[in-house]
């Protein structure tokens, strides 16, 4: 019989304040301990180290130590790293390493012992409304719903919905690791002076840097498939979404509009807010996305006629002075 570990996939998070430059730098010092490396914008990465392991010697956890004190000292970037058997667990343990950077759930055992006890909203995959939901069943923890009979809880979810969380919750998860290139993205933060509770304050802060993103891409002629937004709470925590544009687009009305709803769908409740992160994912030429179409919106295709004699106004003058944000917030 084999011994060869399987808790070896390694879930690993860069801090929020991490550039997109440093991101890729991380993958960049990543592909030198395994080639089975899968980006995951905007500041996260997995990777499969089981074929590593006797090149270097030790086991997963020792190698993510060795590989977190490279990214510190090479690239300046303060990494948490979660070593486990599956995408789910390791994304969820990344999650809560606490000061020594790495947790190595080793074996099945390890596993079952810290998914346990842990809030059913820390389940790496689980959204807001679904805890809430599995809450008001009286399935506070992630031992809670692994133990639930699978007909309840996809009652309660949805069939597919269900049966994902709760073999999660498991522990199981058969998802590989996918190796592909890292698809180019660009971001765009506001840090707040003081916390901030007032959500109009907080709406044209996020609308300022779609601004700012929508004209940096069109100058680069690329569009975006997918929108992120980072929000970094007062004490520390942090909240992210991710959104993916129903057509690809460098249109600020869309980048604004899929931001606002990323902000909408966070559902904040008299939150402190201290940073806004905002990134356009997947960036790829212009000329490969779909053809411009003609709105029956006639205030959409106002804005999109304004785009180019803005972006001709920033570009001479520069974005502040032409003020395309003031204009967006009137076109609104």
């Amino acid at each position: 019989m084999s011994t060869a570990p399987t808790h070896t996939l390694w879930h690993i998070r860069c801090r929020l304040d991490t550039s997109p430059e440093d991101h890729r730098n991380v993958l960049d010092l990543l592909a030198g301990f395994t080639p089975l490396v899968q980006p995951l914008p905007p500041l996260a990465a997995l990777a499969q180290v089981k074929g590593s392991l006797r090149l270097f010697g030790v086991d997963a956890g020792e190698l993510a130590h060795r590989f977190r004190v490279q990214a510190l000292v090479q690239a300046g970037v303060d990494t948490h790293i979660g070593v486990a058997d599956t995408w789910a667990t390791a994304a969820t343990a990344s999650a809560r390493v606490g000061h020594s950077g790495v947790l190595h759930l080793s074996d099945h055992r390890a596993v079952e012992r810290f998914l346990g006890p842990l809030p059913v909203q820390a389940l790496h995959g689980i959204g807001p409304a679904q805890a809430a939901q599995l809450e008001a069943y009286g399935l506070h923890t992630i031992a809670a719903l692994a133990a639930m009979d699978e007909t309840v809880v996809c009652r309660i979810l949805g069939g597919k919905a269900g049966r994902t969380l709760r073999n999660r919750a498991r522990g199981i998860d058969p998802r590989a690791v996918a190796v592909h290139r890292m698809p180019e993205s660009t971001s765009a933060s506001f840090a707040f002076d003081r916390d901030m509770y007032d959500p109009v304050l907080v709406r044209a802060a996020l609308l300022d840097l779609a601004v700012t993103l929508a004209d940096r891409i069109r100058s680069r002629d690329q569009i975006a498939r997918g929108l992120t937004l980072t929000v970094r709470l007062a004490g520390g925590a942090t909240a992210q979404r991710t959104k993916r544009l129903p057509t690809p687009s460098a249109h600020t009305d869309d980048l604004r509009t899929g931001t606002l709803r990323l902000l909408d769908a966070m559902a904040f409740q008299r939150a402190r807010i201290r940073r806004l992160t905002l990134t356009a994912e997947d960036l790829r030429p212009a000329d490969a996305g779909p053809g411009t179409q003609l709105s029956l919106d006639q205030a959409r295709e106002n804005r999109l006629r304004l785009e180019p004699v803005v972006d001709r106004i920033n570009a001479k003058y520069g974005r502040r002075l032409a003020g395309p944000a003031g204009a967006y917030r009137k076109a609104s």
